[in-house]
């Protein structure tokens, strides 16, 4: 297993570049709170070695589900997913990661 790392300066980077990136229509996206990172992985291929990018940030994130405006850059905890309007991040804090765990390592 390959690990490419994107590094950010906040919470709120890491939330920009994964509503950006996101399929259109897409609109709720996970994220991880793991060992005082949040981080998002995204598969880069699909051979015998795979690649993962790792888009994190140091920090940590209760679980639960945020809502991500992209105009102010924002976030905040919410009970439901409600408007089209905006990105909405799912936050789980795993118990165990093992991909998180390689990429740390190589950090």
């Amino acid at each position: 297993m390959k690990i490419e790392y994107e590094e950010f300066n906040s919470i709120e980077d890491v939330f920009m570049y994964m509503a950006t990136a996101a399929p259109p229509m897409k609109n709720t996206l996970p994220i991880h709170s793991y060992k005082g990172y949040v981080t998002a992985f995204v598969p880069l291929s699909q051979t015998a070695e795979d690649t993962y990018l790792m888009i994190y940030a140091k920090g940590s994130i209760d679980p639960g589900i945020y809502e991500f405006d992209v105009a102010s850059k924002s976030y905040k905890k919410v009970e439901g997913i409600e408007r089209a309007d905006k990105i909405y991040f799912i936050s789980l804090t795993p118990k165990r990661n093992t991909i998180a765990d390689a990429a740390i390592a190589g950090l």
